[in-house]
């Protein structure tokens, strides 16, 4: 059976290379039984690793940046603008809850990095920044997140300056209905740009622009329009005529659980929920969620988003923190310790060590033999959050709260 997966595996990701066979033939054995380590070993596995991929952008012309991640194909690849973005966030959390000051410094290259990027219209590069490489809305909201928690946390008006550009800039774009249609990941729209209004929102209330929290609400709206009777979400997998991944559902989710504590609005609260409560049901006692799921919460998929499980362990978190309703920490709980199994703690190389897969096995076709920036950042966030009931991002004070 090992050799048959073996075979079918594309030569460019080289399989048969030692390091590469070993982590395929770990991934073939079972994983679960019992975790060795607690939440701050992983967590400071995770953050460690993030700081090597930050690291490995030294002396390049993206210094400052995070490294997207490690892959079997390509090795440590270039600094990604979109994720390093709402890395700024964690390392700022870190720093705050565990006593790291140093991670504020490396925020502050992350941040000094992006404001390099940005043109003179406001827009940032999408992709890794490469001559060509057009803006994408999605990735434009998740750099905003960062100069967010540049201005409310570390106090620098250049990081309001910047984000009021880039709104501005994500405005021109949108359509009257709410979407958006241009500067699309694919060319397609897609429901979890309410992750990237979560920001246009945060921006709106801290500057008094009206003109934001207008066109956020609007987005949140279409969204809305979007979902199907038990929460799932049309039109947001990369690609037409495909299942979405838990990776866009968590987006999509978050973004609106956000938005409702942000803008004071219930409905989109009980659209999060929604989904939520729909994906909690489809959760395995081990904490495995299908990579990609059809409407009616149908699988299809064999294999699972690691990125995903570790974003929806968040979504949970947080709508147990706004709701009270302490039966949301349980799923959360599992998906964590799934996502620990995945962790190498204190074995293997420094590009692996502390590292979460795209997928498990590792084959699966989310992140495919990669190892991304994402998945890690979005499990340090889960264990702290875990770990400390903190809320991370913090939410602005200038947030209108929930209705209940």
């Amino acid at each position: 059976m090992v050799g048959l997966k073996l075979l079918a595996l594309p030569l460019r990701y080289k399989p048969w290379r030692p390091r590469h066979l070993c982590l395929i033939l770990r991934e073939v054995e079972p994983s679960g039984g019992p975790l060795e380590y607690s939440h701050a070993e992983h967590l400071r596995a995770a953050v460690d690793w993030l700081c090597r991929a930050q690291d490995m952008r030294d002396g390049q012309a993206d210094a400052g940046g995070v490294s997207a991640g490690w892959s079997f194909e390509d090795g440590w690849l270039p600094g990604y603008p979109e994720t390093t973005g709402y890395i700024i966030e964690t390392f700022l959390a870190v720093a705050e809850y565990l006593g790291r000051p140093q991670l504020t410094a490396r925020a502050q290259r992350m941040i000094d990095w992006e404001l390099s990027l940005q043109g003179a219209d406001g827009a940032f590069p999408g992709h890794f920044g490469e001559p060509g490489s057009h803006p994408v809305i999605f990735n434009q909201g998740q750099i905003m997140h960062g100069l967010v928690a540049g201005y409310t946390q570390l106090e620098r008006a250049d990081c309001l300056e910047a984000a009021l550009a880039a709104g501005r800039w994500m405005l021109a774009q949108q359509d009257a209905d709410g979407c958006f249609r241009k500067f699309e990941h694919h060319g397609v729209p897609h429901v979890y740009n309410t992750r990237a209004v979560w920001a246009l929102a945060s921006v709106g209330l801290l500057a008094n622009e009206p003109a934001f929290v207008m066109a956020a609400k609007k987005n949140l709206d279409w969204a809305l329009t979007q979902q199907t009777p038990c929460g799932w979400f049309a039109t947001n997998a990369f690609v037409p005529g495909r299942s979405p991944y838990t990776h866009t559902i968590a987006y999509a989710i978050r973004g609106l659980l956000e938005g409702a504590v942000l803008l004071g609005e219930e409905r989109y609260l009980d659209a999060a929920l929604r989904a939520a409560r729909g994906l909690a049901r489809c959760q395995r006692s081990d904490g495995w969620l299908a990579s990609t799921y059809d409407d009616g919460w149908t699988p299809t998929a064999g294999y699972a988003c690691v990125t995903g499980i570790a974003q929806m362990a968040l979504c949970w978190m947080r709508l147990a923190q706004i709701t009270g309703d302490a039966s949301l920490r349980d799923p959360a709980q599992r998906a964590i310790a799934y996502v620990k199994h995945t962790q190498r703690v204190q074995s293997g190389p420094d590009e692996l060590r502390g590292a979460v897969p795209g997928s498990a096995p590792i084959w699966g076709a989310y992140s495919r033999f990669e190892f991304p920036n994402w998945a890690a950042k979005f499990f340090a966030d889960a264990l702290l959050m875990d770990m400390v009931d903190a809320v991370i991002p913090p939410v602005p004070q200038v947030a209108k709260g929930l209705v209940r």
